[in-house]
C-alpha cells in the first residue's frame, strides 16, 4: 500500500501560477492548469515551462477532459464578492465560475479528486448574508466532501495585508459530530477566527471536519526589506503633489521623519475621501511596516505607492513588478522583462500569496494525503443521485434544527444530544422533551 496519495493537482483559474508555486514547495506537481487569460499563461509558462497550461474559460471545461489528480484547486474570480468590487454575489456576472467548478467535480464521477480547495476573498463569507458560501459548501457536501473553512491573512508570511478564505474538502472522511466540532472550535485557532466559528456554528447541518493545525507563523520580514532602492523615484514636484493629497496626520508622519538618519517607509492608495469638507482624491498612508492588499490595476487608484522619508528627503513612486512579486512571497518568480508592467501587476494582484498555499500544503494537505492512503472512491452509476445532505441522515435532525432556530441555547443542547446518542443509547426523538425538562 502507498504511504500517501500522489501529490498531483489540477489548478482551475490558475492565473500566473502562485498556487502552483506554493504547492511545489511542498512536493506537489500541478499537471493541469487552466485560465482564460493569455497574458497570465505567458507569465505562468515563463516560470514553470510549457505543456500543461490551457487557455480556456472554465465554463467550457468538461469533467471527462480533466485528468485524475489528488487535489483540485479553484481560485474563482472574486469581483462579485470583493469589498472593492460590485458585490454581485452568486447572481453576479462572474458567478458561473464557481458553479462550473462544482459541475466539473460532479462530471468526474468516480475520478473525483479526494481533496478539493477553493479560495476567494473574505467577502465571500458575508455575500448574501452567508448564503452564497453556504450554497457552495452544500454542493460540495452533496458530492461527498467533509468540509473545513480557514481565513488566513498573508501578513503572517509576507508584509502585505491580504485576507483570503479557503474551503477544504476531503472524500473518505467522516464528518465530526457536534461535540467533536465544538471541541475543534474551542481550540480557537487564528485561521478560524470568531466570524468563521460563528458561520460554522450556524450551519451544523453541513458535514464539517475541522483539522487540528499548528499555529500560524509570525511575520519575520518588514516592508523596508523588500524595497528596491535601484528603482527610480518620482520627481520632487510629483511627490509634493502626493503629499498635498494626504490627511494632515499622514503628512505629519512623513515630515517628522524627513530628517531622520535612516529611511522610513509607508505605502499609500488613492481613494475618494471627505477631506476639508469635500470629497477629494486622497492618498491614505499606511505606516505599520505592512503594505496594503495588492490589487489588479484597472485604474490609477488601484496602483499602490511606496513613500520613503529620511536623510533629508521625501520620495515616492509606484511599487515595481519585482516588489509586488516579493510581497506575494514569489521573489524568485521568473518573468520575461519584455512583459508589460500592467500585465505583471495584474497577474500578481489577482493571485494568491504563495507562502499561504505552502503553509496549507505542508500542515494540512500533506498529512491528509497520508491519512487517505489506501482509500479509494466508490464508482457510482453515471445517473446516481448525489448523497443526501446530513440533515436527511439523522431522523431527529430537522426537529432539532427547528429548536435551534427558535431558541439557540436549547438548539445547541439538542445538537449535543445528537452527538451523544451513539455513546449513551439516547433516543434522538426524545431529545426535545429532555431539553424542556
Amino acid at each position: 500500500m502507498n504511504q500517501e496519495l500522489p501529490k498531483t493537482a489540477a489548478d482551475f483559474f490558475a492565473g500566473i501560477g502562485l498556487v502552483t508555486l506554493g504547492l511545489s514547495r511542498q512536493g506537489w506537481r500541478v499537471v493541469y492548469a487552466v485560465d482564460y487569460d493569455d497574458a497570465k499563461r505567458a507569465l505562468y509558462e515563463g516560470h514553470f515551462g510549457k505543456g500543461h497550461y490551457h487557455v480556456r474559460d472554465v465554463l467550457h471545461v468538461a469533467g471527462d477532459e480533466t485528468p485524475t489528480v489528488t487535489l483540485a484547486h479553484a481560485s474563482f474570480p472574486c469581483t462579485d464578492f470583493s469589498l472593492a468590487g460590485a458585490r454581485g454575489g452568486l447572481d453576479g456576472a462572474e458567478s458561473p465560475s464557481v458553479n462550473s467548478f462544482l459541475r466539473i467535480l460532479h462530471e468526474m464521477g468516480g475520478r473525483r479528486p479526494p481533496i478539493v480547495m477553493l479560495e476567494n476573498v473574505e467577502g465571500f463569507l458575508t455575500s448574501d448574508k452567508g448564503q452564497d458560501l453556504a450554497f457552495a459548501l452544500r454542493e460540495l457536501g452533496a458530492l461527498g466532501y467533509a468540509l473545513d473553512l480557514l481565513l488566513i491573512n498573508a501578513a503572517h508570511f509576507v508584509p502585505q495585508s491580504r485576507v483570503r478564505l479557503f474551503i477544504l474538502g476531503a472524500l473518505g472522511q467522516e464528518p465530526q459530530d457536534y461535540l467533536a466540532l465544538e471541541a475543534a472550535l474551542e481550540a480557537q485557532h487564528a485561521a478560524r477566527p470568531a466570524r468563521i466559528a460563528a458561520f460554522i456554528k450556524r450551519r451544523p447541518d453541513l458535514p464539517w471536519r475541522l483539522r487540528a493545525l499548528p499555529p500560524l507563523p509570525r511575520l519575520r520580514t518588514r516592508l523596508d526589506a523588500l524595497i528596491d532602492e535601484a528603482e527610480p523615484w518620482w520627481p520632487e514636484a510629483r511627490t509634493e503633489y502626493l503629499l498635498g493629497q494626504m490627511f494632515d496626520r499622514h503628512r505629519r508622519w512623513v515630515e517628522e521623519r524627513r530628517h531622520a538618519p535612516e529611511y522610513h517607509y509607508g505605502t499609500a492608495f488613492r481613494r475618494m475621501r471627505l477631506r476639508d469638507g469635500q470629497k477629494r482624491s486622497t492618498a491614505e498612508l499606511r505606516t505599520d511596516g505592512i503594505a496594503g492588499c495588492l490589487r489588479t490595476p484597472k485604474g490609477g487608484s488601484a496602483r499602490q505607492i511606496v513613500v520613503r522619508a529620511g536623510k533629508g528627503r521625501v520620495d515616492a513612486r509606484l511599487l515595481s513588478g519585482r516588489e509586488c512579486a516579493a510581497l506575494m512571497g514569489a521573489a524568485d518568480f521568473r518573468f520575461d522583462p519584455s512583459m508589460t508592467l500592467g500585465s505583471v501587476l495584474f497577474g500578481f494582484g489577482d493571485a494568491v500569496a504563495a507562502p499561504v498555499i505552502e503553509w496549507i500544503a505542508g500542515t494540512y494537505l500533506n498529512p491528509l494525503c497520508r491519512e487517505l492512503a489506501g482509500w479509494a472512491p466508490a464508482s457510482p452509476a453515471p445517473d446516481a443521485a448525489p448523497p443526501a445532505p446530513p440533515d436527511a441522515r439523522h431522523p431527529a435532525w430537522r426537529a432539532f434544527e427547528a429548536w435551534r432556530t427558535a431558541d439557540p441555547a436549547p438548539g445547541r443542547l439538542c445538537a449535543a444530544l445528537v452527538g451523544l446518542d451513539r455513546l449513551k443509547g439516547l433516543d434522538p426523538a426524545a431529545a426535545p422533551a429532555a431539553v424542556k425538562q
